[in-house]
């Protein structure tokens, strides 16, 4: 049990000790404790994209849908590489909490925040607010989902800092050990966000219908709401991490470095994800019938998917804190029972979504304002594909959760680059050769692209390579 840690003297509130339990007591207790906060903060923050798809489809049509979720897509790709430098803060504050070193994880937590912040306003702004339209014609979207794109892709790009906050707090107290902070920090900025979009998606009162760009503007207050919240709180103490009272501001290039060293495979893995995501999207552009094919993937796929991949992604979280923080503890067998114990829980769920999936399609897709018979006809097949694939997808993850966690963060970029651009868009590039290209062909190459991955990272991980890799940064200054 966390006991206070004793006060401070330069008026900060104490922080909060590591939970020793994750190191030391029950593995499946720790994976639950680890996991269901962020299986909830997920799923409710899912929901505000669920919200946002149902107002948009019913308000705008079926072009908005497929607008939103094109720039999503294109949206991660830029900002992916920023939120790499978390994947490196969470190895290097995992391994530091399993060995209790509080003045380590604060520390690389205040450099992690200094370079996202800056990377944040300095590249992703600028960069992503003049490619937008660039963007949005390499995907082959049609003229009217470019129209409802456009604005809500510059917006996001150009208030992205209360979001990179957000997903950085989270990581840093997740790899310490404290889920819970998270899940309450996402339920207010769902909250929030659920109120915003709601009012100017379909307007209320004097203010005005915006539709498309709405959504954007409500997702990007609510998350700068709370970042500016979190910020308060990780200089004020308290939480189980905080910024270093005693180090000064400036950068300390020897922690940035170790940043990128972990986290930037993992970037560009992230890239070339949402790059083969993105020429994905320009092959279901390319077919017949295009636009309904590319609305009923961004509701398929990016909503109605993430059923499963909200926990896949809670229990690659909570299979990368514990695994990286018994490494740490010098416990390198508990790590990997954590991962295989965490794997058994994401098949049961993925289980049970998937026969959702396959009994009740045309209902799921209905609550999206999807009932036209074609977009009905495709997305059934889609989500008939994704029923199996989901099994496939959350093995893959928690088992890149314990690859990422312990430090290995190459493997996944390789196993990526394979599985997720090579194998599903060959498929496609094959297809298309010698027939017409069809929906159906490309939901099942994504299945392949799926069960490519899940063998991959589950062969990678039981090799055991990651057991001797070594994670550390300079003493700290007097």
């Amino acid at each position: 049990m966390s006991v206070p840690a004793a006060a401070t003297q330069d008026g900060k509130k104490p922080a909060k000790q590591y939970d020793r339990s994750i190191v030391e007591g029950n593995l499946s207790a720790a994976v639950t404790k680890m996991a269901w906060p962020t299986i909830v903060a997920n799923m409710l923050g899912g929901l505000q994209g669920v919200i946002d798809h149902a107002l948009v489809g019913n308000f705008v049509g079926f072009a908005g849908n497929a607008g939103i979720g094109v720039a999503w897509q294109i949206f991660l790709i830029v900002i992916v590489f920023i939120a790499s430098l978390f994947t490196g803060m969470s190895v290097l504050v995992a391994r530091f909490a399993g060995a209790n070193d509080h003045d380590k994880v604060d520390r690389t937590v205040y450099q992690a925040f200094l370079t996202a912040v800056f990377l944040s306003l300095g590249v992703l702004a600028p960069v992503g607010y003049f490619l937008a339209p660039w963007l949005l014609t390499l995907v082959n979207a049609a003229p009217a989902v470019q129209a409802e794109a456009l604005p809500f892709l510059r917006i996001m790009f150009l208030s992205s800092s209360g979001m990179m906050i957000f997903f950085m707090l989270g990581g840093a107290l997740r790899s310490a050990g404290d889920a819970r902070t998270p899940m309450v920090l996402g339920i207010a900025t769902t909250i929030l966000n659920v109120i915003f979009n709601v009012i100017l998606i379909r307007g209320l009162g004097p203010i005005p219908a915006m539709g498309t760009k709405g959504a954007a503007i409500g997702t990007s207050v609510a998350f700068g709401i709370v970042g500016v919240y979190s910020l308060y709180k990780l200089m004020r103490g308290g939480w189980v991490v905080s910024f270093p009272k005693h180090h000064g501001f400036s950068p300390d290039w020897a922690i940035i470095k170790s940043l990128f060293k972990f986290g930037l495979p993992t970037g560009i893995q992230g890239i070339a994800m949402n790059v083969g995501g993105v020429l994905l999207l320009g092959y279901i552009g390319s077919t017949r019938n295009g636009a309904e094919a590319q609305a009923t993937y961004a509701v398929g796929y990016t909503e109605l998917f993430s059923f499963i991949t909200w926990t896949s992604q809670a229990l690659l979280g909570a299979a990368a804190a514990i695994a990286g923080q018994n490494l740490g503890a010098g416990k390198p067998d508990r790590a990997v029972e954590a991962v295989h114990t965490a794997a058994r829980y994401g098949l049961i769920w993925a289980a049970i979504i998937g026969a959702l999936f396959l009994l009740i399609p045309r209902q799921l897709l209905g609550l999206f304002g999807m009932n036209e018979p074609l977009v009905l006809e495709i997305g059934t097949e889609l989500l008939r594909v994704l029923a199996l694939s989901g099994l496939f997808i959350t093995l893959a993850l928690t088992y890149t959760g314990g690859l990422q966690g312990t430090g290995d963060t190459k493997s996944p970029l390789y196993i990526s680059i394979v599985s997720q651009i090579i194998v599903p868009l060959g498929i496609c590039f094959t297809v298309s050769r010698f027939t017409t290209l069809e929906p159906i062909h490309i939901w099942l190459a994504i299945l392949a692209g799926h069960a490519t991955r899940c063998v991959l990272s589950v062969v990678r991980f039981n090799q055991g390579k990651w057991r001797n890799i070594k994670v550390d940064i300079t003493p700290s200054r007097p």
